[in-house]
């Protein structure tokens, strides 16, 4: 099988239309979040780990994708999560190390998911609404 090719990351920044602390972490779900050995370099330094251990128990190799990504667990509102995402805060605990991926995203001024949330809180009248619930 053809291994896929990797995503294109943006060489600028959109400004964001959107406010990451108003939404339960969606991105954070993606079942294949892309690690780059880059990447696990810098989530070995900052867990002070050799690389090896670092790769082994944050990520998992992906056979039809040709690619490292990062491990999930269980998550309390969607199906699973990225490892490092803190189900009580909804935030990322590893934000300073996080992946390239994760540092790019979105590659755009708006998030799909984040307007759909918008929208629909506004017409559930209720600002804590969660779609897509487990």
């Amino acid at each position: 099988m053809a291994k896929k090719s990797l995503p294109v990351l943006p060489t600028t920044k959109a400004t964001p239309q959107y406010d990451c602390t108003k939404c339960p972490g969606y991105c954070c779900t993606y079942e294949w979040i892309l690690v780059t050995k880059r990447d696990i370099t810098r989530l070995a330094k900052h867990f002070d780990l050799a690389y090896e251990v670092a790769e082994r128990r944050f990520t998992r190799y992906v056979k039809d994708y040709g690619h490292r990504v990062l491990r999930h667990r269980e998550d309390s509102i969607y199906k699973s999560v990225c490892r490092f995402f803190d189900q009580e805060a909804r935030r990322c605990t590893v934000y300073q190390s996080r992946p390239a991926l994760c540092r790019s995203y979105p590659e755009e001024e708006h998030c799909g998911f984040y307007d759909f949330l918008a929208w629909e809180r506004k017409h559930q009248d209720d600002e804590t609404f969660i779609p897509f619930r487990k």
